[in-house]
């Protein structure tokens, strides 16, 4: 990733300097970083679901590294979007740079992560392999930004179903995690079969990862996830346990309809969240997209230590706490 961001001619290093620190790599002196500031697991899925499926890891860095830029690219635009000042504990690119500047940052890394996917020619997979990969990378673009879309929408409307929200996080959430397991698969074989349900446990185990980040939204160790639990409440935020409880509590929904919290509604959303067992109703619904996922990587039928190493990833995804 780093040789292709300094690949790239004419650049000013202003304008590279937004993108390194959008990347994690540096701060905003340009000094290196040394804290985490991203978990790298699409990537990491990539490469191993080619490794798994029978394919060389190697060839699939181009498109390992392309689907980590257009995820900070969209990182970029949801802060902007959703008016977020930090992100992993440090300013977020538009509050550093300006909206303006920031829009840009982003655009840029989205061309990077397609300028990146084209080194795909040089790996020696046949062109017709490399042309379903771009197709796979341009619809989950498309879904990307409907699931944006969706997403901003639900802030002002008045009633969301739980079905509505799970078609938003499989676009915003779940659609890059699917391309991810896809595109490794691809990288390896052409058997439709097996790419499909390496897609298929792609999805899944991004919808679960999504639901499990309602869980700690709301019930969450501060301590460990690093924001307060209340956050997800002042903002209002229509997660899964929200929709759930919403449904059957009216307290909760009157709390919903003011238009600032105070720290007493929290108290209150929260024993409403309980009264509504909103919690065993989430990770029930957890449980059901993990069990899939499963079952999915089990039929592809991954091999080697890739294979093991994929069902530790699985298996750490779905029982983590931050």
């Amino acid at each position: 990733m780093r040789q292709m961001i300094d690949s790239i001619p004419n650049l000013p290093a202003d304008f590279t300097l937004m993108m390194r620190y959008a990347m994690g790599w540096v701060d905003e002196n340009d000094n290196p970083y040394q804290q985490t500031t991203g978990k790298r697991i699409r990537p990491l899925l990539l490469l191993l679901c080619a490794d798994a499926a029978g394919g060389d890891w190697r060839k699939a860095l181009p498109a390992a590294a392309a689907v980590e830029f257009l995820h900070n690219f969209s990182l970029i635009h949801d802060d902007i979007e959703d008016s977020s000042p930090t992100r992993h504990g440090r300013p977020t690119v538009w509050k550093l740079w300006g909206l303006a500047n920031a829009i840009n940052a982003g655009d840029a890394l989205f061309t990077v992560s397609f300028y990146t996917l084209h080194r795909l020619t040089q790996s020696g997979l046949p062109l017709d392999r490399i042309l379903m990969i771009w197709d796979v990378f341009n619809q989950t673009t498309i879904e990307l930004t409907r699931g944006q879309h969706l997403d901003m929408r639900f802030e002002h409307q008045a009633e969301v179903s739980i079905d509505e929200y799970l078609s938003m996080i499989a676009g915003k959430s779940a659609a890059l995690v699917a391309a991810c397991a896809r595109i490794g698969a691809l990288i390896a074989t052409s058997d439709l079969s097996t790419t499909e349900n390496y897609a298929a446990y792609g999805l899944n185990l991004g919808i679960a990862f999504q639901i499990r980040d309602d869980i700690l939204g709301i019930w969450g160790d501060p301590d460990v996830t690093g924001k307060s639990a209340a956050t997800d409440i002042l903002s209002r935020k229509k997660s899964l346990p929200v929709l759930y409880a919403l449904e059957r509590n009216d307290t909760l929904a009157q709390i919903y309809a003011n238009d600032n919290l105070t720290d007493a509604d929290v108290s209150e959303a929260l024993a409403a969240l309980e009264q509504a067992e909103a919690r065993t109703y989430t990770e029930m619904y957890e449980q059901r997209y993990f069990e899939q996922a499963l079952l999915a990587i089990q039929q592809a039928n991954p091999k080697g230590e890739a294979a093991e190493w994929l069902m530790q990833l699985t298996r750490a995804l779905f029982q983590r706490d931050r």
